[in-house]
């Protein structure tokens, strides 16, 4: 398995904060690459970055709610929801906070904000993932 993985990686993900289990926030510059021929960033692409920022979140939340330090696991998005609120231009720097709203040893459910520069709300997600231990 790659770490960062290889979406992470194309979209110039940074994660900013992983301090609490549960709750990541990530970080991006909107490059020309994900626009769309108006100049907007594609919604799949706002989407992708969403969804990898509330898996970090899920993961974060599955090993410290088994209580057994580090695992083997695999987190698997099973639904996702994306609200676009507003058009996000080439250039714009995204900030997602990702945070598990509810969940146990199987199935955890997410929800994350997408902001831009200015701070005003551009996406809104939500997910269910399943946790599977992997050997």
């Amino acid at each position: 398995m790659q770490v960062p993985p290889n979406c992470d990686l194309t979209l110039g993900m940074v994660c900013v904060d992983k301090s609490e289990a549960g709750r990541t926030t990530w970080r991006m510059t909107v490059d020309e690459r994900f626009a769309n021929t108006a100049g907007i960033m594609q919604g799949g692409l706002l989407g992708a970055f969403a969804d990898s920022a509330m898996g970090a979140s899920a993961v974060t939340f599955s090993l410290r709610e088994a209580g057994t330090g580090p695992r083997r696991i695999s987190c698997a998005n099973v639904e996702m929801k994306t609200s676009f609120l507003r058009a996000v231009r080439t250039g714009s720097v995204l900030t997602c906070v990702a945070t598990v709203i509810s969940g146990g040893e199987r199935v955890v459910f997410c929800e994350a904000d997408v902001r831009d520069e200015a701070d005003r709300l551009v996406a809104k997600a939500s997910s269910t993932y399943v946790i599977t231990p992997r050997d």
